[in-house]
């Protein structure tokens, strides 16, 4: 499903980008970088996430008292 979108974009930019993209494909582009901003943008939350994780000292400590339970029953 596409959306319409407005954009405010600098006149000098807008230049630029109407003399090295094709006529029609300035969305394609606009969306394009939106992707891959987005991908770098969860990648970052997703490290930061686990460097967060692997400095909790108490979460590790609750980790490996559940893993010991569970494990507890099976053999």
């Amino acid at each position: 499903m596409k959306r319409n979108l407005s954009l405010s974009l600098e006149s000098r930019i807008y230049e630029e980008v109407k003399h090295f993209v094709p006529h029609g494909q300035i969305s394609l582009l606009v969306n394009d970088l939106l992707k891959d901003y987005l991908k770098e943008k969860k990648q970052l939350a997703l490290k930061a996430s686990y460097e967060e994780f692997r400095q909790n000292q108490n979460l590790k400590t609750e980790l490996a008292i559940w893993d010991e339970a569970v494990g507890d029953g099976v053999q």
